[in-house]
């Protein structure tokens, strides 16, 4: 995995440092927590809060509620900014789909996100699996509005009709960060071919939503606006301490 390269190292012991509560990580206690630890645990399942390295898993998961991320944990791209596994994946799971069904109703959440690794090494990209995933949680959980965060399938237009013929409520697809820099921040994606992922998810009825990370050198005034036209909603955030003298992580043109 490729390392993000840190232009300036701060003291954590420095008390002069004011950290905002944004750069607080709340502790994974309380029966909440303990729940989802055991539904997790039981149905053998993975989270992008887990592999992720996610500093919100204790808040979240305090709140009863996870980000499922299916067909396993390893994944065959290597993103510089992700901590999920790079490598060789485990043979497909076909009944995992019914046991994310089952591991969301037990959640009793209004709202449920799925995600997953990338499975280049599949025909079919994984894409077998979201469609019945989807599916069973629908089924299962019909009060239960789903989002999902799915990868590029390639671009492989039949891949993307399975997310569509499924219907989830949300189709999440992220870009991650501009043009200029996307191929050193997803090194195996391509920036175009997401676009045309959001954009066919978008013609084909889709409730569309695209990510976008910030601080990563992205010039002032870097352009957004392509991503607007096919998606229903954007979300920016940063992936660095959100202090000005923070260690600032960056990416060169």
């Amino acid at each position: 995995m490729q390392e993000l390269p840190v232009v300036a190292k701060i003291d954590p012991t420095n008390s002069k440092i004011k950290k905002t509560r944004l750069a607080e990580v709340k502790l994974p206690i309380g029966e909440s927590y303990k729940h989802v630890r055991g539904l997790v645990d039981t149905h053998k399942l993975h989270t992008i809060c887990e592999s992720g390295n996610c500093p919100n898993m204790g808040e979240c998961w305090g709140e009863g509620t996870a980000t499922f991320m299916i067909l396993g944990n390893t994944c065959t791209r290597s993103c510089g900014f992700c901590a999920v596994a790079t490598g060789r994946p485990d043979p497909v799971d076909w009944d995992e789909p019914q046991r994310v069904a089952e591991a969301i109703n037990l959640m009793m959440v209004k709202h449920a996100v799925l995600t997953s690794v990338d499975r280049d090494e599949l025909k079919d990209g994984g894409s077998i699996i979201w469609y019945n995933t989807i599916k069973a949680v629908k089924a299962l959980n019909p009060d239960t509005t789903l989002e999902t965060l799915i990868p590029d399938f390639k671009g492989y237009a039949d891949q993307v009709q399975r997310i569509i013929d499924a219907a989830p409520d949300v189709v999440s697809h992220n870009m991650e960060t501009v043009e200029r820099l996307s191929r050193q921040v997803r090194i195996q994606a391509k920036y175009r071919r997401s676009l045309e992922v959001l954009r066919v998810l978008k013609e084909g009825g889709m409730r569309t939503k695209t990510g976008i990370m910030l601080g990563l050198g992205e010039k002032k005034g870097g352009s957004y606006s392509k991503h607007g036209r096919s998606c229903s909603r954007r979300c920016r955030c940063t992936y660095t301490w959100p202090i000005p003298s923070a260690n600032k992580k960056t990416f060169t043109s």
